[in-house]
Parts: structure tokens; C-alpha cells; sequence
């Protein structure tokens, strides 16, 4: 559809897809090691719904959504899953299930992906409108994330799957290489359980030693994680490691709960 009629008189929809293209495509293009047969995709992929809203008349708001990048997100997100469990299972194949879910979690988490971005230099090349230009919506790390996965699906859409594949595996190199089982337990579960609380709109948990036992050389420290809604405990021989006991077992009392509810 080029033309609609709204109150506000005819629009050209067209007219404004191709109004304010992306800027130094080629300087993109070198950065993401991929060239575009069809630049739509990557100047959606890297449309923020404040523009989209901004350039479009009231009223349109199915054309609005034409223009922004949350579709392309949600289809970046199920393929960044994919290549990323694939990856794992082809590097760990004796790994247990827990083993990999905890290293998958850890690449594909946004604070991971709006890493990815910083380093390409994503947010430079984005369309955003006037409110998020001024709040500094282009270091916004939510945001960041967000466009590295509809980026992603831009690949997949305009290229296939081999490569969204190669361009996921230059973008998470570092990532890739450091994700082992060690690493993930160690660190994951503060960071899943921060990030599970987060996303259901809940305060970040606080940890607190209620308990010291045993002689100084042979120190057990027993901590507890709070947040709203709920506690738990965990034990280990150093504070850190009696956190990361607390968090598995909130994570797990969480996980519990939200099978229940399902």
C-alpha cells in the first residue's frame, strides 16, 4: 500500500520508507562483514519505533509498525537461539542439558548482545526519534540488544541462514570462545537470576552473609538473596561462592514457580 487516506489527508507511505535511508551503508555493511541485496531489511532492522512513530502520521499505526524493527527483532531472537544451541551442542556434545542451557543463557542475554553492538557500532547508524536522541537512546543497552537482533534476522531474511550463521560467529567471537561450562556455573546463575527478576519488573536481589561458622581457616559463610516477593539461602567457603549457592537456589525456586503458573 503506497498512498492511505487519513484524517489528517493522503499519505505517502512510500515517500517516507526511502525519505531518510541509512547513511554510509557501505561503512555499515564492512563493519557487519555482509552486503545487503535488498537494503530494506537493514534499514528497518535498524529503526527505532520513537522514529517510526515520529515520521509517520497519527492514526497509521499499522504502517508504523511496518517501518520499525520489533517484528524483525522477534525473528532475530529465535534464529540467535538456534545457531547458538547448535553451536554448543556441536562443541559440547557430552554436556548435560543444565550445562548448556546456563552457557546458551549467557550468550544470547542482552547484556551480552548490546556488547556485540557497542563493538560494531550499531547504535551510530540507528534511527531514533527526538526523545531517544536526547535521553542518549543510542548507548541504551536494552535498545542495543534489541537492534543486534533484528540486524541478525535483516541477514537471515536478505541472505539465508548460512549467513546470519557466519555473521553471528564473527559478532559473538569473543563470547564464543571464552563460553565453557566452568565459566557459565560460576557466573550465571547471579546473572539469571537478576536478569529473571528484571524482566518481570522486580528489584534487583540483595545479598546479605546472615551466618558465619567455623574456625577461621576453615570458614563456612551462609548468605541470603532477597527481592520482592521472596528469599533464599545458600552455603560455601567463601562469600562468592555462597552467593552464587543462594542465586542457583532462587533460580531454581523461580523456575519452579513459573511452571506452576504455566
Amino acid at each position: 500500500m503506497q498512498k492511505i487516506i487519513s484524517a489528517f489527508g493522503v499519505f505517502d507511505f512510500k515517500q517516507i520508507k526511502v525519505k531518510k535511508k541509512l547513511s554510509t551503508l557501505s561503512q555499515l555493511e564492512e563493519r557487519l562483514g555482509y552486503k545487503f541485496n535488498d537494503q530494506s531489511f537493514i534499514d528497518r532492522a535498524l529503526t527505532h519505533r520513537s522514529w517510526a512513530h515520529e515520521a509517520v502520521p497519527f492514526g497509521v499505526d499499522e504502517e508504523v509498525r511496518q517501518l520499525h524493527n520489533e517484528a524483525l527483532e522477534f525473528v532475530g531472537d529465535s534464529i540467535l537461539g538456534c545457531i547458538v544451541a547448535e553451536y554448543l551442542f556441536r562443541t559440547y556434545p557430552a554436556m548435560t542439558e543444565g550445562e548448556l542451557s546456563r552457557m546458551k543463557h549467557r550468550l544470547v542475554s542482552a547484556n551480552t548482545l548490546a556488547k556485540a553492538s557497542e563493538r560494531l557500532q550499531l547504535g551510530e547508524f540507528m534511527r531514533v526519534g527526538r526523545g531517544e536522541e536526547k535521553t542518549g537512546g543510542r548507548k541504551k543497552q536494552a535498545l542495543l540488544a534489541d537492534a543486534f537482533e533484528a540486524v541478525l534476522a535483516a541477514i537471515f531474511f536478505d541472505g539465508g541462514f548460512q549467513a546470519a550463521q557466519s555473521f553471528l560467529y564473527m559478532a559473538l567471537s569473543e563470547e564464543l570462545k571464552e563460553a565453557n561450562p566452568q565459566s557459565a556455573a560460576a557466573a550465571d546463575y547471579k546473572t539469571m537470576l537478576q536478569e529473571c527478576l528484571q524482566a518481570n519488573g522486580k528489584d534487583t536481589p540483595r545479598y546479605a552473609v546472615v551466618e558465619t561458622i567455623g574456625p577461621p581457616h576453615k570458614r563456612t559463610f551462609r548468605v541470603e538473596v532477597s527481592w520482592q516477593g521472596g528469599n533464599a539461602r545458600g552455603e560455601g567457603s567463601t562469600i562468592k561462592s555462597a552467593e552464587i549457592s543462594a542465586a542457583r537456589h532462587a533460580s531454581e525456586m523461580l523456575s519452579l514457580l513459573d511452571k506452576k503458573n504455566n
